[in-house]
């Protein structure tokens, strides 16, 4: 027997959101929207920085799908699961009420370099490339550190530091949780160890308690709030089933 129903899904680009209908039955795709437009902003306050307000995501996330829900003409009922595929490598950092403190550092902003080649040279190449399969470069764990060296007292204030992909799951269903993947990609993920990296986190002075609950990358890790399924026009408890970084998705 062939499932009937949808699949909703979310791309946080760096430019856009994209959202798109997919039939079950088919796989076929029947309704897409981006918002905006135009390229989203990127402020650069000083050079080789890059930052993102994480609230706007949420902004053009609404638009995005709000557009594709009526384009596609569905009730909200026919849309069964949600899932999430986003830039990257960024940092958003939230308080206890979840707002965000402070602009994400996303992908391709370049400040965290010297502190994750630091850790590298500190840690051990070897070590490295055999717990992360990387160095700590110029990702998340780093950026997350930048802000511990530069910015104490905001740091001081942080409840938990995520992903791009899991403030939008955030913002969905009001809880925040991560995934195993989502912490490789920031250079948190130990593979030896198959767990946080307390080794990287003790080098960084960075409390494990800041990262969220894990959860499986396919999987119900969550379901859409009614405040959100107001703003969205969907159904409350429509599950978020998937989310992933758009490299592995592109793979």
């Amino acid at each position: 027997m062939v499932r009937t129903g949808y699949l909703l899904g979310i791309d946080l680009g760096s430019s856009s959101v994209k959202a798109s209908l997919v039939d079950i039955s088919s796989g076929r795709s029947i309704a897409s929207a981006q918002s905006p437009a135009e390229e989203m902003p990127m402020v650069a306050v000083n050079s080789g920085w890059a930052e993102q307000n994480p609230e706007l995501w949420w902004e053009h996330t609404v638009k995005g799908i709000k557009n594709c829900i009526q384009e596609s003409g569905l009730k909200p009922d026919a849309v069964l699961a949600i899932g999430i595929a986003y830039q990257m490598h960024g940092l958003v950092v939230v308080d206890k009420d979840q707002k965000p403190l402070r602009p994400s550092i996303i992908w391709c902003d370049s400040r965290a370099v010297e502190t994750g080649e630091k850790a590298f040279q500190q840690l051990g190449k070897e070590y490295c490339l055999s717990h992360f399969l990387n160095s700590p470069g110029n990702f998340t764990a780093s950026k997350l550190k930048w802000v511990k060296d530069h910015e104490p007292g905001l740091y001081g204030k942080i409840n938990k530091a995520m992903l791009p992909g899991d403030y939008i799951a955030m913002k969905l269903t009001g809880e925040i949780r991560t995934t195993d993947t989502g912490l490789s990609e920031g250079v948190f993920w130990d593979y030896q160890e198959r767990g946080v990296s307390r080794k990287l986190m003790d080098h960084f002075g960075m409390d494990p308690a800041l990262l969220a609950d894990i959860v499986p990358v396919f999987s119900v890790q969550g379901e859409l709030r009614k405040k959100a399924a107001q703003e969205l026009g969907l159904k409350t408890g429509t599950k978020i089933s998937y989310r992933s970084g758009d490299q592995p998705n592109n793979a």
